[in-house]
């Protein structure tokens, strides 16, 4: 039984080597896609507020809860970025919509853990510390999001994806170490300027707006 334990877990820890990368070049695509949307889309509105189907709902929640509970994190990470990309929702609803149903996988999550595992070899102490961190951080986070613009929040939400995923993207297409620090620079620079231009883009729309009452 232990060997066959063993077996097992070895099986699933090489198959997390290959989907690792595997989520990790499909969130850089979509983070260079929620980026160019949101920041440089300068003569369409970013968001056109409309119905999203079940169809496509039902199975990014099958996938990223599936990705959430076998990799250690999955539900935001692909949930979030994906809602964004169809621009069918503001990002700041996207985020409360996703955090608000993780409540939920999470629950699920740790019951199949706690009956795969045991309360003794559950880490409490890390768990804790992780819990008093973001209990703190999350309020915080919560407020910024719901007063941030659409446009500065989805460039902000793109360049984020495309930064944390960057490292691993460049190891699973094979990029030299040096050429990786270069694109790793470029992408921050782009994320900077993107985020200038996106506030910029947002002033004018703003300045366009007050004209307009004005006529």
């Amino acid at each position: 039984m232990g060997a066959l334990a063993l077996i097992w877990a070895a099986s699933l820890e090489a198959t997390a080597g290959y989907v690792e990368p595997a989520v990790a070049v499909f969130l850089f695509i979509l983070g260079i896609y929620v980026l160019s949307r949101f920041a440089f889309r300068r003569t369409e509105r970013p968001v056109k507020v409309r119905h999203v189907p079940r169809a496509f709902l039902s199975p990014l929640g099958f996938v990223a809860g599936f990705l959430d509970a076998f990799g250690g994190g999955g539900w935001g990470p692909i949930a979030t970025p994906t809602l964004l990309s169809s621009g069918r929702m503001e990002p700041r609803k996207i985020i409360g919509t996703v955090d608000t149903s993780e409540f939920v996988i999470a629950v699920c999550a740790s019951i199949g853990f706690l009956f795969g595992l045991s309360l003794a070899e559950v880490p409490w102490t890390i768990v804790t510390a992780l819990f008093v961190g973001g209990l703190i951080a999350a309020p915080i986070a919560a407020y910024i999001v719901r007063i941030l613009p659409t446009r500065i929040m989805g460039t902000a939400v793109g360049g984020f994806i495309l930064v944390v995923n960057a490292n691993t993207f460049f190891s699973a297409i094979g990029l030299a170490s040096n050429v990786a620090t270069v694109a790793f620079i470029l992408i921050i620079a782009v994320w900077i300027a993107a985020l200038a231009f996106a506030i910029g883009a947002r002033r004018q729309d703003q300045e366009e707006a007050v004209e307009g009452q004005a006529v």
